[in-house]
């Protein structure tokens, strides 16, 4: 897992892997060979999905009933450049099985973002954290509903959509939880990126050049977190 450290700068840690590389599967850098979680591991699962795409790519995720308090993790640092669509599918029947996701999405496109999650029993947990650098004429659609069902209660559910964008960027949110059973914690947001005056001018008497101040603030915004806190 070394080159995708050095290639996109993604965290690994010991983990049963699912790669994908410009929305195509790679076994050779897996260690499993599919999205669907059917048993428990000693290890956490973790998808890595980075590169480009263009075009449709779906990513579809099944927790499956027999599943008991694994930990999942998805991370995702995706370059969008012209038309591009990506569904996530996330179906979550594993009691105190939780995902968590974090995805940069770099856009100088078209792109349509789409995220379903499923909590399919009680006790469930999905939380995906987006976060897109929006660059000039780019438009950025992005939605994500998470769908609570009758009797799974104590689901924890958490769906945040951020950007950082350039004036003549487009950008859409909709994040939307459907809730029909009582969570222990559900929550959805979405944000803007802003950076005050005074940070701007300390960076620049930092000796920072203005496209140097540019790739800063861009770093911090993209700036990754820990998924296994």
């Amino acid at each position: 897992m070394t080159y995708i450290w050095q290639d996109f700068n993604i965290k690994t840690f010991p983990a049963e892997t699912v790669v994908f590389r410009d929305g195509v599967f790679f076994p050779e850098l897996s260690t499993l060979d599919s999205c669907e979680i059917s048993k428990n591991y000693d290890l956490p699962v973790h998808f890595i999905y980075v590169g480009e795409i263009s075009g449709k790519n779906n990513l579809d995720i099944i927790i499956d009933e027999n599943v008991k308090n694994q930990a999942i993790y998805i991370s995702g640092k995706i370059k969008v450049r012209a038309d591009a669509e990506l569904n996530i599918s996330v179906k979550n029947s594993g009691i105190e099985s939780i995902l968590k996701g974090f995805f940069i999405i770099e856009n100088k496109g078209n792109l349509k973002f789409n995220l379903d999650a499923y909590h399919l029993c009680r006790k469930t947990g999905i939380s995906v954290q987006t976060k897109v650098l929006a660059y000039k004429d780019s438009i950025s659609d992005m939605s994500g509903v998470a769908h609570i069902y009758k009797y799974c209660e104590d689901c924890i559910s958490n769906i945040e959509f951020s950007a950082m964008a350039d004036k003549n960027a487009k950008i859409i949110f909709k994040p939307v939880q459907k809730i029909s059973a009582v969570p222990e914690s559900a929550a959805h947001s979405a944000s803007i990126a802003s950076y005050t005056q005074p940070q701007i001018e300390y960076l620049y008497g930092a000796g920072l050049t203005s496209l140097e101040v540019k790739q800063v603030l861009r770093e911090a915004f993209t700036s990754d977190i820990d998924l296994l806190k």
